[in-house]
Order: structure tokens, then C-alpha cells, then sequence
């Protein structure tokens, strides 16, 4: 059987598009940061801790990161450790290329005809704006591969412990688990490299703030998308069949 004639492997290959997909755009879009409660029509809601105080700002990052958490799950209830490790290494390889690739373009020189025609539709400096939205600093890029690859590792390693115990039952259990202990680890490690070892020096009491209030609000984001988790795998079910979609189980247990 030729290798693209098998459900698996399509779908994995499906799969792994979305994940890459997610991941790669949730870098570049995190440059933005948005809002939360004007976003909703709500008025700014002032948090408090540690000493440190502010509104739910977010990086619009957060939109894309919890679709990914998903897709790990999902991708490791059907094809297991190895199968998220090696889209997760791809995805490290890919997100370090498209930053090269977005520094190199930044060092090109505009055209005129370029910067004065986006100065008519009222960005003065077009070249500067394109290196503001693309060119993130080397800290948060270096800070960033770093967690993601950790709580990659960490969320596969948790799921495949409680699938051994729950088998098949509490799908709901080991996605929402794993991600919860992964982001911890992520939601932190990411503000660590960046702002507290990098050159901005956050105090401590900033550090752990800004950490928590980032790290509530991904779980809150994976607690509400476990009805997606279910019709994600529903809908595998539906197009593996109950033999295929049994046989890729069993082996990503194993």
C-alpha cells in the first residue's frame, strides 16, 4: 500500500499541518498585545498580586497556543510520544527558519516608492514597522523555543502516565492534566529567558505576577476547549474507522 493511500498517515500528516501552522503564526502574531476586556466590551478589570498590579493584556499569541495544546494531545492519543516529539523538533526547525528568513528581509533596503506610498495611507515609516511586527528580540525568540520544547516534552510525558492508568476512559482528564503542568512550566520559562535573564531585569514580584496571571488564563483557555478535543476525535473516529483508529491507539500506548 503506497504510504499516502493509508487514513494514518493522512492524518497525520493533516495533524501536523495544523500544529506547524498554529505554532509558527502564534510566534509572529505574540508581537501584538492586545486587550482583553475592551476586546469583550468589558470594562478594564485591575488584578493585584504580589504587588504588582495591571489590566489583562496578552499577547495575541494566546489565541493560536491553546489550538496547539489540542493538537498535541491529539496527535499523541493517536501516534504517542514519538509522534509528538518528531512534529515538535520539525516545528522548533521551522520557527528558528522563519525568524532567519524575517531578520534577513529586515535588513533589506525599502524601496522608496515603498515607504512613501504606505507614508500616504499614514504609517511614516514602513520599514520601521515591519522590523517592530517582525523582528522580535533574540531573548524572546531564544525564550520561547526553549518552553515550547519543554512543555512539549513534559505534556507528552504526563499524558502517556495517566493513559496507563485511565486506559481509553478520561480523555478529558489526561489532555487537561498534562496541559496544565506543560503551561506552568511554559508560562514561566518563556518570561524567565526573556525578561528576567534578558536585558530588561524584571523584578522577581513582576516575574511571578505577570507568570501566574499568563498561566490562569491558558488553562482557563484549555478547560474551555475540551468539547473540541471530543469532536476532534470524534471526527477522527468517524473518517480512521473503528479498526484503523484502534490499531493507531494501541501502538501509540506502546
Amino acid at each position: 500500500m503506497k504510504t499516502l493511500d493509508r487514513k494514518g498517515n493522512r492524518l497525520f500528516i493533516v495533524l501536523s499541518g495544523f500544529f506547524l501552522t498554529n505554532a509558527l503564526v502564534a510566534e509572529f502574531v505574540g508581537t501584538k498585545i492586545f486587550a482583553l476586556e475592551p476586546t469583550l466590551g468589558m470594562a478594564p478589570y485591575q488584578w493585584s498580586l504580589l504587588g504588582v498590579s495591571g489590566t489583562l493584556n496578552f499577547t495575541a499569541g494566546v489565541l493560536l497556543w491553546p489550538f496547539v495544546f489540542i493538537l498535541t494531545d491529539t496527535i499523541n492519543e493517536y501516534f504517542g510520544v514519538r509522534g509528538v516529539q518528531w512534529i515538535s523538533w520539525v516545528v522548533v526547525v521551522f520557527i528558528s527558519y522563519a525568524f532567519f528568513a524575517a531578520y534577513a528581509t529586515i535588513a533589506l533596503t525599502p524601496a522608496t516608492f515603498w515607504v512613501a506610498a504606505n507614508a500616504a495611507l499614514g504609517v511614516p515609516d514602513i520599514q520601521l514597522a515591519f522590523a517592530q511586527i517582525f523582528g522580535q528580540g533574540m531573548w524572546t525568540i531564544v525564550g520561547s523555543i526553549v518552553a515550547f520544547m519543554l512543555g512539549q516534552l513534559i505534556d507528552v510525558a504526563i499524558f502517556h502516565r495517566i493513559r496507563r492508568v485511565t486506559g481509553e476512559r478520561f480523555v478529558w482528564f489526561r489532555a487537561t492534566a498534562s496541559t496544565a503542568v506543560s503551561q506552568l512550566i511554559d508560562s514561566f520559562v518563556v518570561l524567565y529567558i526573556a525578561f528576567v535573564w534578558g536585558p530588561q531585569k524584571w523584578p522577581m514580584a513582576q516575574f511571578l505576577a505577570v507568570g501566574t496571571v499568563n498561566y490562569l488564563y491558558k488553562l482557563l483557555c484549555a478547560i474551555a476547549l475540551i468539547p473540541l478535543l471530543y469532536l476532534g476525535r470524534a471526527a477522527i473516529e468517524r473518517y480512521l474507522g473503528p479498526r484503523e483508529a484502534e490499531r493507531l491507539r494501541n501502538e501509540a500506548s506502546t
